[in-house]
């Protein structure tokens, strides 16, 4: 009688790679049907005593399972749709504060509210001072916001300016957004009656010390095309205002601050306000609070 070949130690680790690839295969789901079959797989592998083949994902879903195309419980009414289809609104007070000058203390007030979409909102402006409980001087602004690019929008509208002196209107056109490391912006251009003109340029940065520490230095300046003594401004550079202002984040919401600004008139704007007996420069110390929601 022939004696068996014995199998050699490289036939035997071939034939265990074999059968581990096999199972692989098996569990992955990528062997051929013929593999995957119970009945005739029971000689390679053998099957789990107890185990019900038919439950196993796959194939048709029970009666009882839940519609995945069906809202949850009604707490979407009406749908979902894109982000850029919902809107959504948000005021922020960007200065509530008490200005301290030299001669005196007024309250002024920077604000912007919007409401609408990604692409397109209604963006309200207001800034202004009140001054021995009169306003001094005000400008408010209802603009048409469209998205231009990433953190950049154009805005189209119309500003009111009031306070002392004639009011005047404007045709706005400007844009806002942030700029590369991370200065925020906001320049406009104005065009107004009988052949008038302004520019006005607001940026600041915000540099954190802490998470809830920040301290913000903030330029702002206006230029007119021609002078309007009746509300005495100048041509040219009308005025500068830089500052610095730290403020503590109770809340992301909530928080109060304190600062210094330098504030200067130059121009036709300087000798009205020599002219009226007030300081074409001062050094203010400021103090109040920033909020939105």
């Amino acid at each position: 009688m022939k004696r068996p070949e014995r199998t050699t130690e490289k036939e035997t680790i071939m034939h265990q790679r074999v059968y581990g690839l096999a199972i692989v295969a098996l569990a992955l789901g990528l062997a051929p049907a013929w593999a995957q079959e119970p009945a005739k797989n029971a000689g390679v592998m053998g099957t789990m005593p107890g185990m019900d083949h038919g439950s196993m994902p796959g194939g048709s879903a029970p009666p009882e399972a839940r519609d995945p195309h069906a809202y949850s419980g009604g707490y979407a009414r009406g749908g979902l749709r894109l982000g850029d289809e919902h809107n959504f609104g948000a005021l922020l007070v960007e200065r509530l504060e008490s200005v301290n000058g030299r001669d005196n203390t007024a309250t002024e007030y920077d604000l912007q509210a919007w409401y609408g979409r990604t692409y397109d909102r209604a963006v309200l402006k207001a800034e202004g001072e009140v001054d021995g409980g009169r306003l001094r001087e005000a400008r408010t602004e209802l603009l048409w916001g469209h998205a231009v690019a990433t953190y950049w929008d154009t805005q189209l509208g119309v500003r009111y300016d009031s306070g002392e002196g004639p009011d005047r209107k404007w045709l706005a056109f400007g844009v806002q957004g942030l700029a590369p490391y991370w200065f925020e912006i906001e320049a406009a251009a104005y065009l107004g009656e009988d052949g008038r003109s302004a520019l006005r340029l607001d940026a600041s940065y915000e540099l954190l010390l802490t998470q809830r520490l920040i301290l913000q230095p903030r330029i702002e300046a206006n230029a007119y095309g021609k002078s309007d003594p009746a509300r005495e401004t100048g041509s040219g550079l009308s005025d500068l205002t830089a500052g610095v202002r730290l403020r503590y984040e109770i809340r992301r919401e909530f928080a109060p601050y304190l600062g210094i600004e330098w504030a200067a008139k130059y121009g036709a704007t300087a000798d009205y306000a020599r002219a009226a007996g007030e300081d074409a420069k001062e050094t203010r110390l400021v103090a109040g609070l920033r909020f939105w929601f």
